[in-house]
């Protein structure tokens, strides 16, 4: 008599640990709302990395000179533009990668690729031209990345 209730006892863990695995690779599951804003953080660091990856793309496109007309020719631009395309060229498909992983890291590199565009755009206009567009959306573009981490850290308490 005492070694039935072993085993129904180990039969119900059985079942219970089935159960509790079905449950947890079940496509029926709910989603809780406990990470929305973290969710939230990282849509955003995608759409980033997208973003990021066609700027860069666009700057090799400059160096290779897939774009732009003869006048326009890398070799035919200043020192200091060249070195700037270069530079971003390099720096925003790495901070891509890194907004796509969603790590640390990439939102390190993307945040100086920001700072670095608006900064090149008002401190050295004679380099891109200064448009104070560009200023304004890499402004828009940090203060969303602001907002989101900030809520994304209160749901995260210490």
């Amino acid at each position: 008599m005492s070694e039935s209730k072993p085993r129904d006892g180990a039969a119900h863990d059985r079942a219970r640990d089935l159960g509790v695995s079905v449950a947890a690779i079940s496509s029926e599951r709910t989603e809780s709302d406990e990470n929305v804003w973290t969710r939230r953080l990282v849509l955003f660091l995608r759409v980033m990395a997208l973003v990021s990856m066609l700027q860069g793309l666009y700057h090799w496109a400059q160096v290779t000179g897939f774009v732009g007309t003869e006048d326009e020719a890398f070799e035919g631009q200043s020192m200091a533009w060249q070195s700037a395309t270069v530079y971003f060229a390099v720096i925003e498909l790495v901070s891509a990668v890194g907004l796509w992983l969603a790590t640390p890291w990439g939102a390190v590199v993307w945040l100086t690729t920001v700072v670095s565009m608006a900064v090149i755009e008002l401190m050295f206009p004679t380099i891109y031209g200064g448009n104070l567009l560009v200023v304004g959306m890499q402004a828009a573009f940090l203060a969303a990345y602001l907002a989101l981490a900030w809520m994304a850290a209160r749901e995260r308490p210490p």
